[in-house]
């Protein structure tokens, strides 16, 4: 029996766009949600009333998610989520924690393993005066063709890795889980995002020829007692990804 389409709840930040936060939002939801759930969002004054912004802003965040293909729009018919809806789509990144959510969800993920060890040196700026970290390693693949799309390691904090469930990183990106299973306060993530070429590990996972083109994304986690609590290396496959970031220019200067 198919069940009805139940968006996510919000915690909106005034600091960016509300159509923004909603689309991240709504997307999350699209791609996480269960395999036999209606295709059939909710009305716009019900989404918009959901996440308590206008109609007006309601159709501005599913103008984002009908022009990159997660949904179509049809007079009088509806709004529907496109069943083959590609998740390699480009990610459109303005500092919300639900635009990083929403950047993993709705893949297959896999835990490859996890344990502690020594801090790496390329970390040790991130957590000085610690010895030692747990790693998690995950693979994830495409819900629909199951091609592996990325693969990550996250380096956590012993003490806040201990209360981690691996069911749940099979279900929820790191992220969520830290905010919502674990219940850690997060205060902010750093992301860098560089062009690489695949090393035999990545090559080997990722199903791409040695030294091909990769994106290597590095997300620092903060708490919000400012202690880096994760840092995340995910490498992703290059011909499956593309990042753009939108800077407000009321809020950033310009690097010139």
């Amino acid at each position: 029996m198919t069940s009805s389409f139940a968006p996510d709840s919000l915690v909106l930040n005034r600091k960016l766009p509300l159509w923004y936060q909603v689309s991240q939002s709504l997307r999350a939801s699209i791609l996480g949600r269960a395999p036999e759930s209606s295709l059939r969002l909710p009305t716009e004054e019900q989404l918009a009333a959901h996440y308590g912004v206008s109609v007006l802003t309601m159709r501005q965040a599913l103008k984002e998610l009908e022009e990159e293909g997660l949904i179509s729009r049809h007079r009088r018919r509806g709004t529907f989520i496109e069943p083959g809806a590609r998740r390699g789509a480009p990610r459109r990144l303005l500092g919300s924690i639900d635009a990083i959510v929403a950047q993993q969800s709705g893949e297959l993920t896999t835990v490859l393993g996890h344990g502690p060890g020594p801090l790496p040196a390329e970390l040790a700026e991130f957590y000085p005066g610690l010895p030692e970290v747990v790693t998690f390693r995950r693979l994830r693949r495409d819900a629909d063709s199951g091609e592996p799309t990325n693969w990550a390691e996250n380096a956590v904090r012993p003490e806040i890795a201990a209360r981690i469930d691996l069911d749940d990183l099979c279900r929820w990106p790191m992220t969520k889980v830290l905010r919502d299973a674990v219940g850690v306060g997060i205060s902010r993530i750093t992301d860098t995002v560089e062009a690489t070429l695949a090393d035999p590990v990545t090559a080997e996972l990722l199903q791409v020829p040695l030294l091909s083109p990769i994106l290597h994304y590095t997300g620092v986690t903060y708490d919000t007692a400012g202690r880096v609590v994760d840092v995340a290396r995910i490498r992703y496959r290059g011909d499956r990804f593309s990042f753009s970031v939108t800077v407000d220019a009321g809020c950033a200067p310009g690097p010139g």
